[in-house]
C-alpha cells in the first residue's frame, strides 16, 4: 500500500499543475474540442481521486496490508476507541485530510447544482413574466431590451432560448439563425452540467490556480462545440460575423458570452478580457484548423481512459 500511496501522490501532483497547464496552453484543443473536453474531465476526476486516494492509502498503512483489511481494521479501531501500534500524527492527519477533502468536494458539488437549479427556476419565472414567445420558434422567448443578448436556460421540465429585441434588430436572418442554433446546441448537449461541475471544482478550491484555469478552458471548449453545431445551419463566415457583432456591441451577453449555458452571464465577466471567448472562436471559424489525425484522436482517448483507470486500479489493488 505504501507504493500505491507514492504513485497516487505523484499522479496527484502531476494532475494538479504541469499537465493542466500544458493542456491549457496547447493549440490542438480547438481542432477537436469534444476530445479536449473529455480529457479535461478525466484530469479533474483522476486528480481528485488521486489526491484523496494518496492520503487515504498513506493513512491506512499501519492498519493493514490491503485497502479492504485496513478499512476494516480502521472501523474496528474507531468502534473500540483504540489505535494499532505504529499509528502516528501523520497517519491520522492523512486520514482526516482524505475524509474532509472528499466530503468538501462532494458537498460543494451538490450545493452548486442545488443553487443553480434554484436560480434557474427563478430565472424561468422572470423570463415568463417579462418576455414574449418568438413567432415560428417554439421554445424561444424575446425580452424587450436594447442590448444584444442571447442565452439558453435549461430546466428539468422545460428549456428555453432567450433573445433580446436588440439582438433581433442587430442581426440579419442568417446570423439570427446561427445564434439560435448555437444556443440550442448548449441545451441539447447539456453543457450546463459540465460547466457547473468545473464551477464547483473552482469554488471548492479557490486557492487552487489550476481549477480556475480549467473552468475557463472548458468554457471556451463548450462554446466551440456549440459553434460546430451551429455551423450545420449556416456557413462559417455568417456565424463568425454574428459572434463578432454581438461580442463588440458594447455589453456582455448573447452568443459571444453564451451565459455558461445555464442562464447566468458569467463567461465574459469571468474572462480576463471581454474578447477571451470571442476572438479565438472567430479566428477558428475564419481560418478553420485541420482536424486531428486519427492517431492523435485515439491517443487522446487512450490517455483519458488511462487517467481514470490508473488511480482506480491502484486503489483496488492496494
Amino acid at each position: 500500500m505504501l507504493l500505491a500511496a507514492w504513485i497516487l501522490a505523484l499522479l496527484a501532483v502531476a494532475l494538479a499543475a504541469p499537465v493542466p497547464i500544458l493542456l491549457s496552453r496547447a493549440s490542438w484543443p480547438s481542432r477537436s474540442p469534444a476530445l479536449a473536453l473529455v480529457l479535461w474531465q478525466a484530469i479533474a476526476l483522476a486528480g481528485g481521486l488521486s489526491m484523496i486516494g494518496a492520503m487515504l492509502t498513506w493513512g491506512l498503512i499501519p492498519f493493514g496490508q490491503t485497502l479492504t483489511s485496513a478499512l476494516t481494521a480502521l472501523s474496528t479501531s474507531i468502534l473500540q476507541e483504540t489505535l494499532p501500534p505504529g499509528v502516528n500524527f501523520i497517519h491520522v492527519f492523512a486520514l482526516c485530510g482524505a475524509f474532509f477533502l472528499g466530503a468538501h468536494l462532494l458537498l460543494n458539488l451538490v450545493l452548486t447544482f442545488v443553487r443553480a437549479e434554484r436560480q434557474r427556476r427563478r430565472h424561468h419565472n422572470l423570463v415568463d413574466l417579462l418576455s414574449e414567445p418568438l413567432h415560428g420558434r417554439p421554445g424561444t422567448r424575446v425580452l424587450d431590451h436594447a442590448a444584444p443578448v442571447a442565452y439558453c436556460l435549461p430546466g428539468a421540465m422545460r428549456s428555453i432560448t432567450v433573445l433580446s429585441g436588440g439582438l433581433l434588430t442587430l442581426l440579419e436572418p442568417d446570423e439570427l439563425r446561427a445564434v439560435i442554433a448555437h444556443e440550442k446546441a448548449h441545451l441539447s448537449q447539456q453543457h450546463h452540467m459540465v460547466l457547473l461541475a468545473f464551477k464547483s471544482w473552482n469554488s471548492a478550491l479557490p486557492w487552487f490556480p489550476i481549477a480556475n484555469r480549467a473552468e475557463k478552458a472548458v468554457a471556451l471548449l463548450v462554446e466551440m462545440l456549440a459553434d460546430d453545431q451551429a455551423r450545420r445551419a449556416v456557413n462559417d463566415r455568417t456565424l463568425a460575423r454574428a459572434i463578432a457583432l454581438v461580442g463588440t456591441a458594447g455589453e456582455s451577453g448573447g452568443i459571444a458570452a453564451s451565459n455558461n449555458a445555464n442562464g447566468t452571464t458569467t463567461d465574459t465577466a469571468d474572462a480576463e478580457h471581454p474578447f477571451d471567448l470571442v476572438m479565438p472562436r472567430v479566428n477558428r471559424l475564419l481560418a478553420p484548423p485541420a482536424p486531428l489525425p486519427l492517431a492523435a484522436r485515439v491517443s487522446v482517448v487512450l490517455v483519458s481512459l488511462s487517467l481514470l483507470a490508473v488511480p482506480t486500479a491502484l486503489l483496488l489493488a492496494a
